[in-house]
């Protein structure tokens, strides 16, 4: 199955998306994957043919402000959360999505849990890759001093952020033929790295992980886990604590998988996830 890419304004801000789009007719719900910091949608490149081979419609969008999504001023997007909650939920229902799978992954993938609890409706089960779903979360030093004060102006319009981050948080090197394309919005103009400082600058994580922590205390969907053991970012111990917090939910522990899980280890990945988001439409409802 072949990925396509797509762009869709809504509310005039201009998403970028790659679907993988399955063959025939499904009766299978659809599942949208978010990305983290400092990726985007390609990410995904060998998760979405995948679930589009099994009848599964598979959308990853990049957020606003990353990858080759629009990168608006900040008089024009707070890239708070809140923002990225909304600007998402409008994303949703411009792509006409009544019900779906949701897989999130990474800082920045926690919108996609806020989303998931103001419209809990929406979502038939949630996998999450290495999150940050508890208090406990920090924003880790290779991200934070992309925000400092006059040195986070300069470091954010460095395409080798990119190299830096992805590797040092996978802890395994990124060829440079995906490296090329992770890099090309910070090479084609300086938006790129003014978004990404806005985007680390309003984070908000303490305020964010207690909203979901405390929000999951009381979500009946199935949630699945697939955490790689040697994130040196968010420890397995996080969620491991989530997962038992959870009246319906599993924890699939990856060994030698770090925090960015889909950029080396698609393969262990869909072993769990191919099963777990093959959901007919009138499943969980």
């Amino acid at each position: 199955m072949s990925t396509t890419e797509h762009k869709i304004t809504v509310n005039s801000l201009e998403w970028f998306y790659r679907q993988a789009e399955p063959v025939g007719r499904s009766d299978l719900l659809p599942v949208v994957l978010l990305h983290g910091l400092v990726s985007q949608s390609y990410s995904w490149r060998n998760i979405l043919p995948e679930l589009a081979k099994q009848g599964t419609r598979a959308i990853a969008p990049d957020w606003i402000g990353c990858g080759f999504s629009a990168k608006p001023e900040k008089r024009d997007f707070a890239y708070t959360p809140d923002a990225f909650v909304k600007a998402f939920a409008e994303f949703i229902q411009a792509l006409e999505l009544e019900r779906f799978s949701l897989v999130v992954q990474g800082f920045l993938g926690s919108v996609g849990l806020q989303y998931a609890l103001l419209h809990p409706e929406k979502i038939a089960n949630i996998s999450i890759l290495n999150t940050p779903i508890s208090t406990t979360a920090k924003v880790p030093w290779k991200i934070q001093q992309m925000g400092l004060p006059l040195a986070g102006e300069m470091i954010t319009q460095d395409p080798l952020l990119v190299d830096r981050t992805l590797e040092g948080g996978s802890r395994y090197v990124v060829a440079d033929e995906h490296l090329d394309v992770y890099r090309k919005p910070f090479l084609k103009a300086s938006a790129s790295g003014r978004s990404l400082l806005a985007i680390i600058r309003n984070l908000q994580l303490p305020k964010v992980t207690e909203e979901i922590e405390s929000g999951f205390k009381d979500w009946e969907n199935p949630v699945l886990l697939q955490w790689g053991k040697n994130d040196p970012w968010l420890s397995l111990e996080m969620g491991e604590k989530f997962a038992d917090s959870l009246p319906d939910a599993e924890i699939i522990k990856l060994n030698d998988v770090g925090h960015y899980a889909q950029e080396h280890h698609h393969e262990v990945i869909l072993q769990d996830l191919l099963s777990f988001v093959r959901c007919k439409d009138s499943e969980n409802k």
